[in-house]
């Protein structure tokens, strides 16, 4: 794969997120409590008004005209029938939640009502619609409440749910995962000469927080032809992406450009200049213009891979869900004073793991070598130090909170 020269790392950001535009994730109906996570495909639309009917807001007594009143019965949440209508002077015994009956001026409270000994009489101080949840004053029917691309919260789907709703339409693009790599364990203490999958257990929860949802994750023996049946196996599963850890460099164990090559796919990005994460890549199979699966290829270090996953796997995700990326925010600050040593790169543009304090400011707090995530587990977010950088403010990309 002849790809073109290394790009600079807003602009590989940049193209990430126009593929994920130009390659949107089909929409699929799922149920409530898988939506979570997701972001909306369509405005959510009220299929049933709230409240859904007139309602007591207390228990007490539904009360028509002036008082006193006599009292005709009582009324309890779900009987499932229709009250009768109330006349000026009589009032009915009421539950939070049961329908109030046609005639109803409000519900006198409990703790404001005076009964007389066989209860079947009460008084009180009452105000014209108190206590009564009207039919539709928070929600009419038809009322869009949500706009489409809206993250879809757990609040999310418990207002969809009273607003009528089973399933909600969802772009969440699919991500079959590959991990390269002769010396990668998958599981306990490493042998000598082996080193366990860091970067692995690090993108169910990446590509969740992105608006994504991994699908598979297979593991890839370093030579050629390991690495084409993989892709070629991967592309026929229909994923959205195809996200390969390792082998996205250029030494004699690094066979996806090759691969790459051999299946015609087109290349995007091939290379960034940021540190870590330089050798990463971006490509799509398919015709120039009809993408089909898109391949991201992370480094095989784990802080790199890291670094490359929120350059180009994390913008790609969001824009095909119809999302903002959530490594930039809009409720956190985009940019803040940074102190403490930093040394930018001469040519590239350097990540650097921060810990925000007090939300006005950000300090390194090391360890973030490209072979390691401790950096990243005590960090809040990456400060983008360009090679000019003169001190005090940096871009921030913010790290998944869990």
């Amino acid at each position: 794969m002849a790809g073109d020269a290394v790009v600079p790392w807003t602009a590989a950001r940049a193209a990430a997120q126009n593929l994920g535009v130009r390659c949107p994730a089909a929409v699929r109906l799922v149920a409530l409590d898988d939506a979570v996570g997701a972001a909306l495909a369509a405005d959510l639309v009220a299929l049933v008004g709230t409240p859904a009917y007139d309602a007591a807001a207390m228990d007490g007594y539904a009360v028509a005209g002036r008082g006193p009143w006599v009292v005709r019965g009582r009324l309890l949440a779900g009987s499932g029938e229709p009250p009768p209508d109330l006349r000026p002077g009589e009032a009915v015994e009421i539950a939070t939640g049961a329908p109030v009956p046609g005639g109803t001026e409000a519900v006198l409270p409990y703790e404001s009502a005076v009964c007389d000994d066989a209860a079947t009489r009460v008084r009180g101080e009452i105000e014209p619609g108190r206590h009564v949840r009207w039919a539709g004053e928070d929600t009419r029917p038809g009322a869009s409440v949500l706009a489409e691309g809206a993250v879809i919260t757990p609040a999310t789907a418990g207002l969809a749910a009273s607003l009528g709703h089973d399933r909600l339409p969802v772009r969440r693009p699919t991500v079959d995962v590959l991990v390269s790599g002769d010396e990668i364990t998958a599981a306990g203490i490493p042998a000598h000469g082996r080193v366990r999958d860091a970067i692995g257990p690090v993108l169910p929860g990446l590509v969740r927080w992105a608006g994504g949802e991994v699908v598979g994750v297979g593991r890839v023996a370093d030579t050629f032809g390991d690495m084409l049946a993989a892709l070629r196996s991967s592309a026929d599963t229909k994923a959205d992406v195809i996200a390969v850890c390792g082998a996205s460099s250029k030494g004699p164990a690094d066979h996806l450009r090759d691969a790459l090559g051999t299946l015609g796919a087109t290349p995007v990005v091939d290379g960034v200049a940021c540190r870590p994460g330089h050798p990463q890549l971006l490509a799509h199979l398919g015709e120039p213009s009809s993408p089909g699966p898109v391949v991201v290829g992370l480094p095989g270090n784990p802080n790199a891979a890291l670094v490359a996953a929120l350059t180009l796997l994390a913008p790609l995700l969001a824009a095909a869900a119809g999302r903002p990326d959530p490594g930039s925010d809009s409720a956190l600050p985009a940019a803040l004073p940074v102190e403490g040593e930093v040394r930018p790169h001469h040519r590239d543009t350097r990540l650097v793991a921060v810990r925000v304090e007090s939300g006005r400011v950000a300090r390194p707090v090391g360890h973030d070598r490209p072979g390691s995530l401790r950096g990243a587990a005590m960090a809040d977010a990456f400060a983008v130090i360009p090679p000019d950088w003169r001190g005090s403010s940096a871009r921030l990309v913010w790290l998944p909170a869990g």
